[in-house]
This record gives C-alpha cells, structure tokens and sequence, in this order.
C-alpha cells in the first residue's frame, strides 16, 4: 500500500478535493460509485459501498467524511469509481446495476480499486500493491 503525501498542510486542498474539482471541471455533473474498505497490514475487507450524485465540486473531504460516519462502520479507505451515461449522472437503476458490478470485480481482486481513484480516510490517494505472502 503507498500514500501519497502532496498537498499536506494547514488550508490545503486534500487530494480527493482536486481529484473532485477536476473531474467536474472536465465532465460536469457525474454518478461516483463508492466502496469503503478497512486496510489491514496484509489484508482489505470490503465493507460498504453506496453511490453518489455529484452535481458540484462544492463539497470537500470533511463533508464526505461525514457522510460516511452515518454507516457506522470503521473504514480506512474509499474508492470512487466516476460514471456517467450521455445525460449526465446515472439513474437509480443504472447506479445500481453497476455498483454491484464494480463490487463483484473488486471482491474477486482487490487491485481493481486501484481503477478508481482511492483514498485514505484523511483524503490522500492510495494505491493497492500486491504482495506475496511466503
């Protein structure tokens, strides 16, 4: 697992709000499939997963984590896939189909978080690494 460490400091923007600003900028509003998991030394458990309906780059990590405090759950890292049909964000059903999708390929390899863009809880990327374990 790495992290990385730009952008730290008082009033910084965390990396997840440049991820987001940029990403709005560039495509406009979005649908983020999201996947929360706990990072252990060897190990990621998939914990929940949910979808979002961005339609600003208003919001900023804290907010998020917020949000994700009403699961109840401990999590370490949050993986947001960004979708969109030709309309924009994705309908319900849409969001749905294709969360379940996402979940089914990360539960079956972990490496595929790497796919979206992966955050620890403080907002900074992470990147999943293989190992072997002898």
């Amino acid at each position: 697992m790495s992290i990385s460490r730009e952008g730290e400091g008082p009033g910084a923007a965390t990396e997840f709000e440049r991820w987001l600003r940029d990403t709005f900028a560039a495509e406009g509003a979005f649908t983020a499939l999201v996947i929360l998991v706990e990072i252990g030394e060897t190990h990621v458990s998939l914990l929940a997963s949910t979808y979002l309906n961005i339609i600003g780059d208003d919001i900023d990590w804290t907010q998020v984590v917020t949000l994700f405090a009403g699961s109840g759950l401990k999590w370490d890292g949050a993986a947001f896939f960004p979708m969109l049909d030709a309309d924009g964000p994705l309908e319900n059903e849409e969001a749905r189909m294709r969360l379940r999708a996402v979940e089914a390929r990360v539960r079956d390899n972990r490496l595929v978080l790497n796919e979206g863009e992966f955050f620890d809880a403080w907002g900074r990327r992470l990147k999943i690494e293989e190992i072997i374990l002898s």
